[in-house]
């Protein structure tokens, strides 16, 4: 080889080399996302080992798929979209990437107002995007027992506030979980560990993506 062909190969071999190290470095230091679980028993884990709650099962599952998250549970059992709103502001610390946003369903099972429940929804929305904290939010369904009126009023909540603030949406938090005595505890309301193994085999295929998206974007 000629001592001009040989400088080109080093060249060429010591560029790539210093890309190599640069995407390692860049890799290896990025900043894992920081998300908050915000809602009440559905997500805080009701009678569950912290472990087995929605959040943590929810995060193992991204970080097998390669995704770095710190994932904070800020969920109270009993809350309501009025409780959240109140607790919102100090709940949430700055830093925050991500809010997963669940409430609703203790508002539909006490017969709260559909309209107040919309409102405190849009009032929290509309703070985490003013804090630049991106939304993901859980939607939730009305139980049948309320009534028709009722169901079209609450039902049309989630979807249409999703469409309001372009934010990611899951139509239905419980989905493929209600009403299956395997999957939820004696009350049967509330997912056993079986459940949320379910629930998150089922929200995965949305939320690998949008997690994955927010950690390019960060």
């Amino acid at each position: 080889m000629k001592i001009k062909d040989l400088s080109t190969a080093f060249a060429s071999f010591f560029a790539a080399f210093l890309m190599l190290i640069c995407t390692t470095v860049t890799f290896a230091t990025a900043k894992p996302l920081e998300v908050v679980a915000f809602g009440d028993s559905l997500m805080a884990g009701y009678q569950l080992d912290r472990q087995d709650a929605f959040p943590n099962r929810l995060a193992e599952a991204l970080t097998a798929n390669g995704l770095e998250i710190n994932m904070t549970n800020a969920a109270v059992s009993g809350d309501t979209t009025s409780g959240g709103l109140a607790r919102l502001d100090w709940s949430i610390p700055d830093g925050t990437d991500v809010v997963i946003l669940e409430l609703g369903a203790n508002d539909a099972l006490r017969g709260l107002p559909a309209e107040t429940t919309r409102e405190n929804l849009d009032k929290m929305i509309a703070r985490l995007r003013e804090r630049e904290i991106t939304v993901f939010l859980m939607g939730m369904l009305a139980p049948p027992n309320m009534g028709t009126a009722y169901e079209e009023a609450f039902n049309t909540i989630y979807p249409e506030l999703a469409d309001k603030y372009e934010v990611e949406y899951y139509p239905f938090f419980l989905d493929g979980v209600a009403g299956i005595p395997d999957l939820n505890l004696s009350d049967g309301i509330h997912p056993n560990p079986a459940g949320i193994a379910v629930m998150v085999e089922k929200i995965l295929p949305v939320a690998e993506p949008f997690f994955k998206a927010q950690a390019v974007d960060e």
